[in-house]
């Protein structure tokens, strides 16, 4: 069985913000799997379902993304699963271009709030990640301000282009083909001709 735990705020305030890329991927998870994740255990949504022929919990932690690791080692300890095989988290990053994914096997935080709170939770950085690009921080910006912003018409279309690329990532890793994920997404993607 795994858990496929994406990031975010909970409360309809912060939906659609850059930080929630990681619940609008699972969103989209769940629509293509007809899996409803309106259960609740250890502080998120879950719900159960199957993806490529494996078990697995979509989860959307609520306890807001700083204590993200609260929730995602309640799940790992309630389910009884190995979270360097059975893990899977997917989280916005602010290093790659809106929409471009990113798959590791394991790693540092990377300033990441939410992903060091779970490092911190867990005791270990190896477990597999899904990144979802939101877009570099402009200059003069305040992070936190940037992270909670919503995106542009053109930026929606890229992200909706990315929330399907991390649907495939994730059902090719659930496929054991990680390797095979990180040759075909982790490449450098030109930016569009203005």
């Amino acid at each position: 069985m795994f858990i496929i735990a994406g990031l975010g705020n909970p409360t309809s305030q912060y939906e659609g913000t850059r930080h929630n890329a990681g619940f609008d991927v699972i969103d989209a998870l769940a629509d293509k799997y007809n899996i409803s994740v309106d259960g609740k255990k250890n502080r998120a949504y879950i719900g159960k379902g199957i993806i490529e022929g494996q078990k697995v919990i979509l989860a959307k932690p609520q306890t807001y993304m700083n204590l993200s690791g609260e929730s995602i080692r309640g799940l790992i300890d309630y389910f009884k699963i190995d979270e360097e095989q059975e893990l899977i988290v997917i989280y916005d990053d602010i290093s790659l271009p809106p929409g471009q994914i990113r798959i590791r096997k394991k790693g540092s935080a990377g300033g990441h709030n939410g992903m060091k709170n779970i490092i911190s939770h867990l005791g270990t950085d190896v477990f597999p990640r899904v990144k979802v690009g939101v877009g570099e921080k402009p200059k003069n910006y305040d992070l936190a301000d940037y992270v909670l912003s919503r995106f542009s018409k053109e930026e929606e279309q890229e992200m909706a282009e990315g929330y399907g690329k991390s649907v495939q990532a994730v059902e090719k890793i659930l496929d054991g083909e990680m390797e095979a994920a990180m040759n075909e997404y982790n490449r450098k993607v030109k930016p569009k001709e203005i």
